[in-house]
Order: C-alpha cells, then sequence, then structure tokens
C-alpha cells in the first residue's frame, strides 16, 4: 500500500498516549463512564452466546446472526485486528452459514482487485498453486492475509465448488495498487473487438500506471517519486483510456463492455488514490474506490456479498477523529440503503500479528494485549456473562442503547502497532457487534514473527491527542 496510509507525522504522538488517547470528541473521564449495573443487565438482555469461532461444525446459534442479517444482500463483516486467528476462522464461519443459509456466493476481502482475480481463478477453476498464489499475491502490507486461516476458507471455496452447481467466488474491491490483471482484461477486451491497434494507444495512456514488477512497494515508491503533475497526467491517460474504451460498446456482448469498462474504472481509481499528497484525500478516494467496486460487484454478478475488511472500512465511521473519511461502509448504507448491514468485532484480550512502527525496519511482531484502559467499550462488553457473544444494538433496550451511543474509546488496530484507541460510538457505527473475550494472533505463512518486547505506558498524557487516521 502506498506509504502515506502508514507512515504520518502523527503517529510520535499517538503512540506516546497509547494508553490514554483522546480526542476533540474523546469520551468523559473514567469515573463518569463507569456504567450502571442496568446497562450490563440490559447487553446482557440482548445478547446471543457465540458457541464457536471454528469454521466446521454446528452454526445453529447463527440462526440468531442471520435473523439479525435479515435481507441484506450485502453483509460488511469487521475485525479489531488486522491478524487474530478467531477473527479470520469466525469469518469463514459466518460465510460458510450465509453459503448454506441465505444463498451468499461472494466472499469480498479489503484485497487488491487484480489480486481477487487471480485468486478468484483457484476458487473457480482450480488454477495455479494456493500457497504460491498468496505468496505473491498477499505481499507487503498485504503479508496479513498470508496466512494458515484464509487458506483454509479458499481451499473450502474451491472444494465447495467441486460440488454445488451455484459457484462460489472470491474477490478484492481495494484500490492501492494497479495489478497487471487489470490491463490484461483490458487489452484481452480490445481484442476480442478486432482492434488490436489500439493496445498501443492504451500503453501509452496508462504509461506510469502498469506495474513492471510483482512487488508492491517497488511499485508504490516508484509512483510517490513522480512529481504532483506527473501523477495529473497518470489520471487524466486513465480517465481517456476509458473513454476510448466506451467507443467500443456499440455491437459488443454488453456483458463483456461492462466487464472491460470495470477494469478502466479500477485502473482511475487507483491513479486517483495515489495521486494525492496528502493522507486524507487519498483514504477518501481509497474507501469511496472500495465501496463502487462492491456494489458493482453485487448489481453486475448478482451476487450477495460478505464483505471483509477492516472495523473502520464496513463501518459508518472510525479511526477518523475529525471525521474527515467518508467510510465505504457510510458510502454502501448510501448506495445500497437497507441491503447493507454492517457488523463490528471486539475483543477483551489476546494477541495478533502487526508492523511494529517503533521500528524503521516495520517487521513482523506478535503483539500481546491485556485488558483496555479503563472507560474503554470493551471493559463494559466484557462484564456480559457470556464468553463471546453477539448483539443487534438497533433493537437494544434501555439503558445499554444510550450507553452504545456515546463516544468512548476503543480498539481499532490495523496493520501496524502500537497505535492508539479509536474514539466512537458503538451503535452509530456499528448495526450489530460481536464481542470475543480472547483471541489468539492468526498463523502467517511463509514468514518470522517475534514476540514484541513489551510496551512501557506513558506517563503522562496530553490533554488533547490527535490521532492518525490509517489503514
Amino acid at each position: 500500500m502506498p506509504p502515506f496510509l502508514v507512515r504520518n507525522r502523527a503517529w510520535p504522538a499517538a503512540v506516546a498516549v497509547l494508553s490514554a488517547a483522546g480526542s476533540p470528541a474523546a469520551a468523559p473521564a473514567a469515573r463518569s463512564d463507569a456504567p450502571r449495573r442496568g446497562v450490563v443487565e440490559a447487553l446482557e438482555r440482548g445478547a446471543h452466546p457465540l458457541r464457536s469461532t471454528a469454521p466446521y461444525g454446528g452454526t445453529r446459534d447463527l440462526r440468531a446472526l442471520g435473523r439479525m442479517i435479515g435481507p441484506a444482500r450485502v453483509v460488511g463483516l469487521g475485525e479489531a485486528t488486522h491478524n487474530s486467528h478467531e477473527f479470520f476462522a469466525l469469518k469463514h464461519r459466518v460465510f460458510r452459514y450465509l453459503v448454506e443459509k441465505k444463498g451468499f456466493t461472494t466472499f469480498m476481502q479489503e484485497a487488491g482487485w487484480g489480486s481477487g482475480l487471480r485468486i478468484n481463478d483457484y476458487v473457480r477453476y482450480g488454477k495455479g498453486d494456493l500457497r504460491k498464489i498468496m505468496r505473491e499475491e498477499f505481499q507487503g502490507d498485504y503479508v496479513l492475509w498470508n496466512n494458515e486461516e484464509y487458506r483454509r476458507l479458499l481451499m473450502w471455496m474451491r472444494e465447495y465448488n467441486r460440488t454445488h452447481r451455484k459457484k462460489l467466488q472470491y474477490m478484492g474491491d481495494d484500490v492501492v495498487y494497479p495489478h497487471v490483471r487489470i490491463f490484461q482484461e483490458i487489452f484481452r477486451y480490445v481484442r476480442k473487438r478486432h482492434r488490436p491497434d489500439l493496445v498501443p494507444r492504451l500503453r501509452r495512456l496508462y504509461d506510469g500506471l502498469i506495474p513492471t514488477t510483482p512487488d508492491t512497494k517497488a511499485w508504490n515508491r516508484a509512483f510517490q517519486k513522480k512529481t504532483p503533475a506527473e501523477r495529473r497526467r497518470v489520471l487524466r491517460g486513465s480517465i481517456r483510456a476509458l473513454e476510448l474504451l466506451r467507443t467500443l460498446r456499440r455491437g459488443a456482448d454488453p456483458r463483456a463492455a461492462d466487464w472491460a469498462e470495470q477494469q478502466a474504472r479500477v485502473a482511475i481509481w487507483v491513479a486517483r488514490v495515489s495521486a494525492p499528497a496528502a493522507a486524507t484525500p487519498a483514504l477518501n478516494r481509497r474507501d469511496q474506490g472500495m465501496a463502487a467496486n462492491t456494489a458493482w460487484w453485487y448489481r453486475h454478478m448478482k451476487s450477495k456479498i460478505l464483505l471483509s475488511a477492516h472495523n473502520a472500512h464496513v463501518g459508518y465511521a472510525g479511526l477518523d477523529p475529525e471525521h474527515k473519511i467518508k467510510r465505504q461502509g457510510a458510502r454502501l448504507r448510501d448506495t445500497l440503503g437497507r441491503r447493507y448491514v454492517n457488523i463490528g468485532l471486539t475483543f477483551y484480550r489476546g494477541s495478533f500479528n502487526a508492523l511494529d512502527i517503533r521500528d524503521p525496519r516495520r517487521p513482523m511482531r506478535r503483539f500481546t494485549v491485556g485488558p483496555p484502559a479503563r472507560g474503554t467499550g470493551e471493559r463494559v462488553l466484557d462484564r456480559v456473562p457470556y464468553r463471546d457473544y453477539m448483539l443487534d444494538m438497533r433493537t437494544v433496550g434501555r439503558p445499554a442503547r444510550s450507553w452504545l451511543e456515546g463516544y468512548r474509546r476503543t480498539r481499532n488496530i490495523g496493520n501496524v502497532y502500537p497505535q492508539p484507541y479509536d474514539v466512537l460510538a458503538l451503535r452509530r457505527t456499528y448495526e450489530i457487534l460481536i464481542h470475543l473475550h480472547r483471541v489468539r494472533a492468526a498463523h502467517l505463512l511463509d514468514g518470522t514473527v517475534h514476540a514484541a518486547p513489551p510496551i512501557r505506558p506513558p506517563s503522562r498524557a496530553p490533554s488533547r491527542a490527535r490521532l492518525p487516521a490509517t489503514l
């Protein structure tokens, strides 16, 4: 991913207030935030126990989740860390339930569009060696997806397709890297339209955007070295390329034309995300592009989708204390209405893998965190007498409803750590909540992970802390 997604001048200050981060919209002090017993009792009345996060076995307990999801066609399922076993295993379990009981057919992930096309070739047709594909596609900041949990999910999807007429599909919706597969699809369409003479012209329009190396970090470094004028030229070229493709639509198979033009739109989104020098416009465009891709897939593939991404991307807010970023979840709600529903995940304690932001080399570390700080949402959620549970926050009774609408610190950990708490109102951000008492680090493939050194809490926290917008 582009460096601006994880490198932010606000980070050093944010890390310094890791245990006590606030914001202009921060929650009240811990003493006034302590819940009355009635809040926990109301949460318990609305909670449904989650019997297991394991992918296989019975799913009877997920019937309650099925009722919460209702007729929604796109379900955003978040994660409070980007690399914990229980989150990934639970996504496998929920997707299996939605496939078997509600007719869902697409697992869409916070991953590159082009990578999704290649992985889908394996899921649909068994093309390639899965370990090799995952190693090549899940690199750079996406290395967190190269894990045993997702490998088992993809293998299950492949095996399902062997024995069922209705096929499952895997897709990525992200727009931070211009995978070569995108351009291969465009050129193939042009040649089928008997216009191979246009291919050199399209290559010129896409100059600077077509990757010449499979190394995503190398492409990002090269693109970030371009001047703002050069980046704008690349963006204009990608827009002109789509206009050129549209001239071939007359007499073409509408589905083939739609497919090629969608690849061209993805290329435009990549150029738009990569062009800005500032982080906030790029992150806004990234979430906008992700939402556009998800909505396009739903409409054109006629497929119900489980959308897997970070809590911030599936939610209506998050990792953005000043609310300058309109998240993918909010955009999907605007586009799809009640056909979209989202599920946030929280946890009380446990471990996860992440890139160590304290080290310039960004090594992969296994971090372990204990109970969250006083005054955080998870401290109260974990008092409900179920180890793991599901909660429909749209129907929860009072006084829990008011408590869930209050802004307070919550763990939302991305691909780097340490990082401060997020500040959000759970009920305003998600419709459904799944709380897990404990999580463990996921099992990374082809990588070495070392336990992180302990993080010392700050001796004093400033009264105001500007939290960075991150992945």
